[in-house]
């Protein structure tokens, strides 16, 4: 059985290029499933019925395939909170505090969150299109925090930061079984724009 072939993609069989986007998302499931200390290349290849070596015709190593899915992540994790943003009206602090909502909601729907977009071991291959995606991504969510919070670069800076840190906490918990009273998703979710509502004022008032 060939990895990429004529006709329909079934299990094992994909046309000329479609592998590379088989992988990337077959990638994210896996993510989800068990986290990136359990991501290898060997293992979305089974996923897929694909030889393991048929993943090394699109990527060289594990790293540039962590990089491609990062690199969407990015994208389509600016989206989402673009999108949240939007929903969440005019007030700017709203607009802002849904992000970390948005975020819990990403994660855990995709796996991937800012552990893999900002991987330390990614930043060796200088990869300019994770590079590009992850500035945007940090572009949007500073923008907001400017709208949001009359404060200096610096102090934006570090409120995001923090932000960041309480939505990925958030998103963390849920998935590791700490809410064991039969919170969803979506009431982590809300738990986690309610810290951002909190965190914002805290500065605020500072």
């Amino acid at each position: 059985m060939t990895e990429e072939s004529a006709g329909r993609p079934t299990r094992g069989r994909y046309h000329h290029g479609e592998l590379r986007a088989a992988l990337i998302e077959a990638s994210f499931t896996l993510l989800a499933e068990s986290g990136p200390a359990a991501f290898s290349v060997a293992r979305v290849a089974r996923r897929l019925g694909v030889s393991t070596a048929a993943p090394y015709r699109h990527f060289p190593d594990r790293d540039h395939l962590m990089a491609a899915v990062a690199t969407q992540a990015a994208t389509e994790l600016a989206q989402r909170f673009e999108d949240a943003a939007q929903a969440a009206g005019d007030d700017p602090a709203e607009r802002f505090a849904a992000t970390a909502g948005a975020y819990v909601r990403f994660v855990g729907s995709r796996g991937a969150g800012f552990d893999v977009i900002y991987a330390a071991d990614l930043g060796d291959l200088h990869d300019r299109a994770l590079a590009d995606a992850g500035r945007h991504l940090m572009d949007v969510l500073l923008d907001l925090t400017r709208r949001a919070a009359p404060v200096s670069p610096e102090v934006a800076l570090i409120l995001v930061g923090h932000h960041i840190a309480a939505a990925h906490g958030y998103a963390g918990q849920y998935a590791s079984g700490f809410f064991r009273r039969g919170e969803t998703l979506d009431t982590v979710a809300d738990l986690a724009t309610a810290a951002g509502r909190t965190l914002l004022r805290g500065t605020i008032d500072a």
